[in-house]
This record gives C-alpha cells, structure tokens and sequence, in this order.
C-alpha cells in the first residue's frame, strides 16, 4: 500500500458517519474521533502545513468553527499567523464582513480589518467543502482586505454538493486542495 493510501484510509477510518444529522436525510461526518487520535491529527496537520507552504501562504485563515481547530495547528506547523473568519457580532474592534445566501438563509461572517495587508497571502483552511458558500464568503472577505488568496485546503469535499464548481471562478485559478474527497 502507498504512503498516500495509508494516509487516506487512516483519516477515513476516523471519520464517523451519523445518520440523520443536523436533519433528516442527511449523513454528517464527524471529524471528532479524528481529532481525538494524535496520530491521524498530526498527520492531518502536516499535510495541510504542507499544503501551506506549497502555496506560498503567509498567514493561516480558519472559518468558524473547525476550521479553527484545523487551521491553527497548521498555522503553527508551517510557521506562519493565524486569522479566524468567525460569525458576524464575535470580534470586538473594527471589521471587514461579508454576507453570503446558504440554503436555507443567509449569513454574515467578519474577519479583524488590521489583521491582513497587502502583503499577505493567504491559505483558507477548513474541515468540508460542501456548497462552498462560507469559503466563497471568506475569499471575497480576504481579498477585500487587500490580501492575496494562496488556495483552499479542506480535509474533506462533498463533491456531490458542487462547492468546487462554485468556488473555480472566485479562486481565479489558486488552488482548491481537498485531502479526501466523499
């Protein structure tokens, strides 16, 4: 078996699959047991560090709320800051925010006005792509601050839910990375 093919079933093997969740007909994975096995999650934040200095990133933005606990250890890995992008009313001081239409509503998320520059570029990071509603948000939120955006790099894509083919025309040709693909 490759080193890639490990990899791969040792972060599918510690994702758990719930039935029903947060609604009917839905099949939510949890990434929890991952994140409880140092193993898996150690190997999960090496690649994506990986993937961060592959891009060129100078700074780590983690959306709200895995992308938290994934980006800041990935930001600490490859040795560069770390911004949360987190729900609209959670950062004191000034912001940047940028609203966004999910399928059931709509959303608003902020990011810290002073905590990009021009001289950033910027890898998002977070657990799935689904819709890609959030990341397409958080991209037009960097690039409104002025940054570059480095990429995408997610644990997991849905690829039935179209994320990617949504988000293509908003990266402009930086790279979408998605570890495993469901």
């Amino acid at each position: 078996m490759t080193e890639l093919a490990e990899f791969t079933t040792l972060l599918l093997s510690r994702i758990r699959e719930v039935a029903d969740y947060p609604e009917p007909n839905v099949m939510f994975k949890d990434i929890t047991p991952l994140l409880a096995d140092p193993v898996a999650f150690t190997a999960l934040t090496h690649a994506l560090a990986e993937v961060a200095v592959n891009t060129g990133a100078t700074k780590i933005v983690g959306l709200e709320a895995r992308g938290f606990i994934l980006g800041a250890p990935v930001a600490v890995r490859a040795g560069l800051g770390f911004i949360p992008v987190r729900k609209a009313g959670k950062l004191p001081g000034a912001t940047l925010s940028q609203a966004y239409d999910l399928e059931y509503g709509s959303a608003e998320i902020e990011v810290h006005a002073e905590d990009l520059s021009g001289d950033d570029r910027v890898l998002v990071v977070d657990d799935v792509l689904a819709t890609g509603g959030t990341a397409e948000a958080s991209i037009q939120l960097i690039r409104r601050a002025g940054a570059e955006v480095a990429g995408l790099a997610v644990l997991m894509e849905l690829g039935f839910l179209g994320g990617r083919a949504r988000l293509e025309p908003t990266l402009a040709g930086a790279p979408l990375e998605a570890l495993l693909k469901v």
